[in-house]
C-alpha cells in the first residue's frame, strides 16, 4: 500500500507541474492574440495591459522551476519521467521568452499610436505572421499536452515559412523606406514587431523539438528537418 501511495503521489506531482505549464502557455497564447489585436485596433489600453501581465508569466516561471527542481531532489526520476521534467524547464523558459516578444510587440504599438507619425502602419503581412506563430505555438503546446509527437513536424515545417515570410516583409520594408523616407519610422517599427514574431516561431519550434526528446528520448535540437522526420517515422 505504501509503495501504491508514492507512486500516486509521484503521478500527482507530476501532473501538477504540467497543469502549470499549461497555464503558462494558455497565456502566452492570449498574450500574442492580444498584442496583435493591440496594434490592428490601434488599442493602447491593452497594450498596457499585456505588459503589465508579463510579471504573470515571470511568476510561473519561476514556480515551475522550484516545483522541477523539488521533484528532482524528493522522487529521483528516471528515463522518460526526468526527460518529461528537463522538458518542461526547457518548455518554460521558451513560454517566458514568447511573453517577452508579445509584450515588445505591444511597447511598438503604444510608441506608433503614441505618437504622431506621418505614415499608417501596414498590417496585413504582420497579422499573417501572427496568425501561424499563434497556430504553431497552439499545435505545439498541444503536442506537449497530449505527450504526442503527431503534429510537431507541422511545427517544424511552419517554422521555414515563417522565416520566409519575415524575409519577404523585409524587403518590402526597405523598397519603402527607399521610395518614401517619410515612412522609415513606422516601417522600423513593423520590423521590431515582425522580428518578434519571427522569434516566437522560433521558440514554438523548440517546443515541439522538447516534446519529441521527451517521447522518443532524442535529442532533436541540432538536427535537420529531414533527419527529424526520419526519427519520427522510425
Amino acid at each position: 500500500m505504501a509503495s501504491e501511495h508514492i507512486y500516486k503521489q509521484f503521478d500527482e506531482d507530476l501532473e501538477a507541474i504540467r497543469s502549470k505549464v499549461l497555464e503558462m502557455g494558455s497565456i502566452v497564447e492570449e498574450q500574442i492574440t492580444d498584442a496583435i489585436k493591440s496594434l490592428v485596433e490601434s488599442d493602447t489600453k491593452l497594450a498596457n495591459k499585456i505588459i503589465s501581465r508579463d510579471a504573470r508569466v515571470n511568476e510561473l516561471e519561476t514556480i515551475i522551476n522550484e516545483d522541477c527542481s523539488l521533484f528532482i531532489a524528493k522522487r529521483s526520476p528516471a528515463a522518460g519521467d526526468l526527460r518529461n521534467i528537463l522538458m518542461m524547464l526547457k518548455i518554460i523558459n521558451d513560454l517566458e521568452r514568447i511573453g517577452d516578444e508579445a509584450a515588445k510587440i505591444a511597447q511598438a504599438t503604444i510608441r506608433i499610436f503614441e505618437d504622431d507619425r506621418m505614415s499608417k502602419p501596414r498590417f496585413k503581412q504582420i497579422t499573417l505572421m501572427a496568425k501561424n506563430v499563434g497556430s504553431m505555438l497552439k499545435d505545439a503546446l498541444n503536442s506537449f499536452a497530449r505527450s504526442d509527437t503527431t503534429n510537431t513536424m507541422s511545427v517544424l515545417k511552419r517554422d521555414q515559412e515563417v522565416d520566409d515570410d519575415y524575409r519577404l516583409y523585409m524587403r518590402q520594408l526597405l523598397t519603402y523606406m527607399l521610395e518614401d523616407p517619410r515612412t522609415i519610422s513606422m516601417s522600423l517599427e513593423s520590423i521590431f514587431i515582425a522580428k518578434s514574431l519571427e522569434r516566437i516561431g522560433d521558440h514554438a519550434q523548440n517546443i515541439a523539438e522538447g516534446v519529441i526528446y521527451s517521447v522518443s528520448g532524442t535529442d532533436v535540437s541540432h538536427a535537420s528537418f529531414k533527419e527529424i522526420k526520419e526519427t519520427l517515422s522510425n
